[in-house]
């Protein structure tokens, strides 16, 4: 059975460049550092991880803990929105029955627009045929 095993910030370095300087696969890098022959496929996943992790973001990314759950401040569009303040609540109900009412208001006024336009129009209408 196998343990998870941190590996320090510099032994990862040092796998990777040593991989890359000599030309090594996945396979030869991990039987060489990581664990003995026919293990290999295990750690393939974890020196691939390694190398990605070098090559966008350089040896510093190696320093950055990425187990675990990430922090809100690292990443604030995830989870669940923040509550409103009752003050701002209150302003937004307020707010979408002013909008409410206004939107009734212009509906009003396009029904009699359209009364009164049809009216218009009868009455232009017979005043033709007279």
């Amino acid at each position: 059975m196998r343990k998870n095993r941190k590996y320090s910030p510099e032994f990862k370095i040092s796998c990777i460049i040593d991989m890359r300087e000599h030309h090594l696969s996945y396979s030869e890098t991990a039987r060489k550092y990581l664990c003995e022959k026919g293990q290999e496929s295990i750690f393939k996943n974890t020196l691939k991880l390694w190398e990605r992790i070098f090559l966008e973001e350089g040896e510093a990314g190696f320093y950055i803990e990425r187990r675990g759950r990430t922090r809100k401040m690292d990443n604030p569009n995830k989870g669940r929105p923040k509550k409103l303040d009752k003050q701002v609540k209150q302003d937004l109900i307020a707010e979408n029955q002013q909008l409410k009412e206004r939107i009734e208001q212009l509906e009003m006024e396009n029904e009699y627009l359209k009364k009164l336009d049809a009216l218009v129009r009868k009455r232009l209408q017979n005043q033709k045929k007279k």
